[in-house]
């Protein structure tokens, strides 16, 4: 395999967001800049990150956050990815052709162009987290794109991109696993509800967690990037993270502040973990069916 320089830098912004969608979009360009300035090569934006989580709402006017690919936020994305000469996955609400709203994010390349749109596939239904009101599921499958890493386009890093309420599901993982992703980006709105006592223990730590595990069960780095503050019943925890290819937390942001988090991550790690343990080699696909029935 030989001792191939395969580091990338990888930037989280981590925001509060208000319902002055402008504003949004300007801060995040700004911090967006500031990781650029650190050397971030890919760079991820939150779920949802120039508008409110309205779907913390059971019924809201959400058609007018609503924007197609390409659109107006996706061209100043476009033209910043080409100018700063790096990637950008930027989630949206996007009202398509066929007049269906999902959850979505689009990666763009370094030369402002459309790599790929991923559609949220797993929609959550819970007080406070309204998603099926709003959107559809996605119907694009899974989605990773290869990224050249280099300047002389010599080393290729493979990035999974999947959406918040994906990262409870190891399915997801492990498919974007087998679909040649060296990292899975997960962009995130979650939180705790202010004045709910959860039964069933600490949300946070178990977000965390399983996150955690599918870096260590696919040898891949993990990146995840959720919002900061207050919006109506919601506080978002923040606490962006990287976790490398067994788990280990390289860098966390801040549970309350907005944030840059850079990182540097090596993914000839992904290689060793997967080789050393057999987490692929030894799968047994054979035995697996039952994964594919429909719930009851």
């Amino acid at each position: 395999m030989g001792n191939h320089n395969m580091e990338v830098i990888i930037g989280l912004v981590q925001t509060a967001v208000t319902d002055n969608i402008p504003e949004n979009i300007r801060k995040t360009v700004g911090l967006v800049r500031k990781a650029a300035e650190q050397g971030a090569q890919i760079i991820c934006l939150q779920e949802l990150f120039n508008t409110i989580y309205f779907p913390q709402y059971e019924k809201y006017g959400a058609e007018r956050f609503a924007e197609s690919i390409p659109g107006d936020t996706i061209n100043i994305f476009s033209k910043l990815a080409k100018e700063l000469g790096i990637v950008i996955i930027v989630p949206i609400f996007e009202k398509a052709l066929n007049n269906k709203y999902y959850n979505s994010a689009v990666t763009i390349g370094a030369d402002g162009s459309i790599l790929g749109v991923y559609r949220k596939i797993h929609i959550p239904f819970d007080p406070f987290f309204y998603e099926k009101n709003y959107f559809r599921d996605g119907d694009l499958g899974y989605q990773v794109y290869k990224i050249p890493i280099n300047r002389n386009k010599t080393r290729f890093a493979s990035i999974g991109v999947l959406i918040c309420y994906d990262q409870w599901f190891p399915e997801a993982a492990r498919i974007n696993t087998l679909m040649g992703a060296d990292i899975i980006f997960y962009s995130t709105a979650i939180g705790w509800i202010k004045g709910h006592s959860s039964q069933d223990g600490d949300w946070h730590n178990a977000w965390e967690t399983v996150q955690r595990g599918h870096a260590i069960a696919n040898g891949v780095h993990v990146a995840a990037v959720n919002r900061v503050g207050e919006e109506d019943r919601m506080k978002f925890w923040g606490g962006s993270f990287v976790s490398d290819a067994f788990g280990k937390v390289i860098k966390k942001a801040s549970l309350e502040d907005e944030e840059v988090l850079v990182v540097k991550a090596d993914l000839n790690m992904n290689k060793m973990i997967r080789e050393g343990w057999g987490f692929l080699d030894n799968r047994r696909p054979d035995t697996y069916p039952p994964i594919c029935k429909a719930p009851k």
